[in-house]
């Protein structure tokens, strides 16, 4: 039998609402109160006991106010937003008075962390209103309007999926939308523009969507923390999630989007416990999740440049100046992408040239001609998810061997496609087209031009740590960490003890997943090192009672 669908109205027993009753303050709540209201950040969850409450989307430029919800007695207002710190996008007004109780954001954390069969429903209940939402006419207080093959407005709109915003897409090149540009204030050269609350942001970026949805890293989160973690793939996801559960304060952070490389992934097929396999995407969402029911502070885009040390604290620097403070950092920065170096390549890059084949890589050339650059197993997967759905695949493979670095269950059904045809011994040579890749030029056996209305390339890529000036690295980037360290300094001789497992060459730094010398670069192996870097992290703070 299939697990129930969460309600967005659970009912709750005596004793479940008698224990929600406890973390609550008792408030005044007369006809016409507004409890909460759009653009507040960490507003309270209201606890209905009498009385009725409205949820409304406020009334936008060309749209009247709009009823979301009602919600009578024994029930509670709120939704995702609660538990991260985004910005109210909803409006919750008193319909009928009665007594009513509001739970800050401490409490409701002190609420998942110490009543489990409250944290579960109450994550339950808060997930299934935020997919409810995304439905609805809420999903129009956020609207990005772009065309999907525009490099910014892909950006725009994979970091809005990535963090599970509350959105509506609109694909500018449809004929119909385009004519009503004029009507909404601006023209082509706007895009992508992100209509918020009603209000257009020409040419948006993800950080400014942050900015304005209460995602960036604020001055009111500059106090130190126990924990920061630098990069949100499998292992910065997972160290997050372990840090937090085990008692440190911890705040995550990521230059793009929580997911990092397995996020590229279509299909994780030897993960444990998926034995139908699990996509780079809903192994995210499900871990992101995870993160902010735990109190994890995700913050993204947010890209750290810099890495100072001293005795008494570690100082990450932001590309905005800001400055996260922290007793312990672990890097999980992950690699970034290689590229062919051909002529226009940056040129197409989100113009029909790919580093993922996700869901919504997918959408944009369903049915099409593609090419899949790479001999190892991200690319023999990625060329599996392309011919199901519905293009006809080239699998472009230096080597002379499919096998060589791909798994053997992966080359007999890349085999067994006939989907698929396998060029070994072959590289791109040339890119064509005016504004989008149309065609590429393949050299091997025989040279030849052929339709390509998308180019996926998984070749490898080098570890981002070029911010890292102080801690020790080999000659291609990769971290050292624990007995690899070689350069014991000063700071070494005055803690007297040597590196702890995945600590760096800076003590209370510590790295893990791809980017650590060694790694095996898997997502399971990633997962792993994230959570085992916790414990050292432990051991560090322990030692130098930073941590109490």
């Amino acid at each position: 039998m299939g697990h129930k669908a969460p309600k967005i109205t659970p009912e709750l027993t005596d004793s479940q609402w008698e224990r929600m009753l406890r973390y609550g303050v008792s408030v005044a709540a007369e006809k016409g109160d507004v409890l909460f209201k759009a653009g507040d950040r960490w507003y309270d969850l209201i606890l209905v006991e009498s009385g009725t409450v409205d949820v409304v989307r406020e009334p936008l430029k060309w749209i009247d106010e709009t009823l979301i919800a009602t919600l009578g007695p024994r029930t509670f207002v709120g939704e995702l937003g609660l538990l991260n710190g985004q910005h109210a996008f909803l409006t919750a007004r008193v319909a009928e008075p009665g007594r009513m109780l509001r739970v800050d954001h401490d409490a409701l954390q002190r609420m998942m962390a110490e009543d489990d069969e409250l944290c579960d429903l109450m994550l339950r209940t808060l997930w299934a209103r935020r997919e409810e939402l995304r439905r609805g006419p809420a999903a129009w207080t956020l609207k990005i309007i772009g065309s999907e093959r525009s490099r910014e407005a892909v950006a725009l709109r994979r970091y809005a999926e990535r963090l599970d915003l509350v959105h509506t897409w609109v694909d500018a090149d449809d004929p119909e939308r385009a004519a009503a540009f004029a009507g909404h204030g601006f023209t082509r050269d706007d895009l992508p523009v992100a209509i918020v609350q009603g209000e257009n942001i020409p040419r948006a970026t993800p950080g400014q969507l942050a900015e304005l949805l209460g995602l960036a890293y604020a001055g009111e989160d500059d106090a130190t923390v126990d924990l920061a973690v630098v990069g949100a793939g499998p292992a910065g996801l997972a160290a997050a999630i372990y840090g937090a559960s085990e008692g440190l304060d911890t705040v995550l952070l990521d230059a793009v989007a929580p997911g990092g490389q397995s996020s590229a992934t279509s299909r994780i097929e030897n993960y444990l416990g998926f034995p139908f396999g699990v996509s780079g995407d809903d192994l995210t969402a499900q871990a992101s999740l995870q993160a902010i029911k735990f109190g994890v502070r995700v913050v993204a885009p947010c890209e750290a440049v810099r890495l100072e040390s001293d005795p008494g604290a570690l100082r990450l620097t932001l590309t905005d100046g800001a400055v996260v403070n922290a007793r312990a950092v672990i890097v999980t920065t992950g690699v970034a992408y290689r590229s062919l170096g051909l002529d226009r390549w940056k040129e197409f890059e989100g113009a029909g040239i790919h580093y993922a084949a996700s869901t919504m890589e997918l959408r944009q050339v369903a049915g099409s001609e593609v090419v899949v650059v790479g001999g190892a197993n991200s690319a023999g997967q990625a060329a599996l998810a392309l011919a199901a759905n519905g293009c006809h695949v080239r699998l472009v493979v230096r080597a002379n061997d499919l096998g060589r670095q791909m798994s053997s269950y992966l080359v007999d059904r890349i085999v067994d496609d006939a989907r698929i045809d396998v060029h070994t011994g072959t590289q791109v040579v040339g890119l064509h087209g005016d504004e989008n890749l149309e065609r590429v030029t393949l050299s091997g056996a025989i040279e030849d031009t052929v339709d390509c209305h998308g180019l996926f390339c998984f070749i490898g890529a080098e570890p981002a740590t070029d911010w890292l000036a102080d801690v020790e690295r080999d000659e291609h980037g990769f971290v050292h960490t624990g007995a690899d360290v070689i350069a014991l300094g000063d700071p070494w001789r005055d803690l007297g003890r040597m590196p702890l497992p995945f600590e760096t060459s800076v003590p209370r730094v510590f790295a893990a997943g791809d980017v650590r010398r060694g790694s095996m670069k898997r997502v399971a192996a990633a997962v792993g090192e994230g959570s085992s870097a916790v414990a050292s992290v432990h051991r560090a703070l322990a030692a130098a009672e930073v941590f109490a």
